[in-house]
């Protein structure tokens, strides 16, 4: 089997392609895959990363501000559009999976043009744009969360949850704190606020080191995003202080599964990556959405891990610094409720995502191929 993958920009949309295709290789060992991203996007540091061969076509965001930005939108994505007909004459897949962002628009357009079979994956309970633009030109549209569901063509849509790599459910807390160099007995907590960084997270965060820095029986697990670092750097050493002992400032967390694992509390935004890796690792949550999204999907997305008992919402608003120390704090000093919230976590995980729509897509293309 040859598979397309597209999705780019941003780790949320090129993580779950990367899990269907480790799915797909379980499978069939002798599947080939081929990556079209943006070299605008992460994905030109993400995919060679994981093994997967990766070409850049051209394409741009909608962008409706004004009838020449519409125009040059357009132009790009039909010269991308070319571009990706081209590869795929070359490559001759059997199918396209896309995860979704302006990158897929015309890489599905191009599959549609060759009459080859399409799949889309959407992450978010509310849909980006591009998935429910190209969703009539698809086979099956997989959700990441059901709440998704009324936003495109029924008789396609197959419920899945979000793709996560394996690595997140099969990590080891005693091991993964042997391997981090953290103390068994330490109250661990992973603050981010995705590659980028989080104002507000980052804020957070600090509050927290202001509270717990210098704790012997507390570990922080801090990734600032690469555009903070400094900035929150800085912050900490005001005075001539240093940054205390148990904690660890980081731009990037790369060990993100082993740092899930070691983890008691995970405090983050609630994009559809972040909740799936946190649920399938099976830890406590605080989530604080962001308010900055289309459809407020983040809020839906903590929704629905809070409604199983594994996360505790705080919207962003007021003193958001303050109701998160409360609920740390509550969640450090009573540990029934940290078990209750890691399992009530783990029943939010999309176990089984990746394999459901490997098996749905290649029962889909056989009965195609009949």
């Amino acid at each position: 089997m040859r598979v397309i993958l597209t999705g780019g920009i941003t780790g949320g949309h090129i993580y779950p392609a990367l899990a269907i295709a480790d799915q797909f290789k379980e499978i069939d060992r002798d599947a080939e895959f081929l990556y079209l991203g943006s070299d605008e996007g992460m994905e030109r540091y993400i995919v060679p990363k994981y093994g997967y061969d990766l070409k850049y076509i051209d394409s741009r965001w909608f962008d409706r501000s004004s009838p020449l930005k519409l125009a040059k939108t357009l132009f790009k994505n039909e010269r991308g559009k070319r571009q990706a007909i081209n590869v795929m004459k070359q490559f001759k897949p059997d199918l396209v999976v896309s995860t979704g962002s302006f990158v897929s628009v015309p890489v599905v357009l191009a599959a549609k043009a060759l009459k080859i079979p399409v799949y889309i994956h959407e992450q978010n309970a509310y849909p980006g744009v591009a998935n429910k633009l190209l969703s009539k030109y698809a086979r099956r549209v997989f959700l990441g969360f059901e709440a998704a569901r009324k936003y495109f063509p029924g008789e396609k849509v197959v419920y899945t949850g979000n793709p996560v790599r394996n690595e997140f459910g099969e990590q080891n807390r005693d091991l993964a704190r042997s391997e981090l160099g953290i103390a068994q007995d330490d109250f661990v907590v992973l603050i981010f606020g995705g590659s980028l960084g989080a104002e507000t997270i980052n804020d957070i965060g600090l509050a927290i080191i202001n509270k717990y820095g210098d704790d012997r029986n507390v570990t922080i697990l801090f990734g600032t995003g690469k555009d903070y670092y400094e900035h929150v750097n800085n912050r900490l050493k005001v005075g001539g202080k240093e940054v205390p002992a148990n904690v660890r400032l980081m731009p990037y967390i790369s060990e993100m599964a082993k740092m899930l694992s070691a983890s008691n509390v995970i405090i983050c935004r609630s994009g559809a990556l972040s909740t799936a890796e946190v649920t399938m690792a099976g830890r406590a949550a605080i989530f604080i959405p962001s308010p900055n999204v289309t459809g407020d999907h983040q809020y839906y997305n903590a929704k629905a891990v809070a409604d199983n008992g594994g996360a505790v919402l705080i919207t962003e608003d007021g003193d958001v610094e303050l109701r998160v120390l409360n609920a740390l704090k509550a969640l450090r000093t009573d540990g029934a409720l940290l078990e209750e919230m890691e399992q009530g976590s783990y029943k939010s995980a999309p176990v089984d995502a990746a394999k459901i729509i490997c098996e749905e897509i290649i029962s889909d293309v056989k009965a195609g191929r009949r």
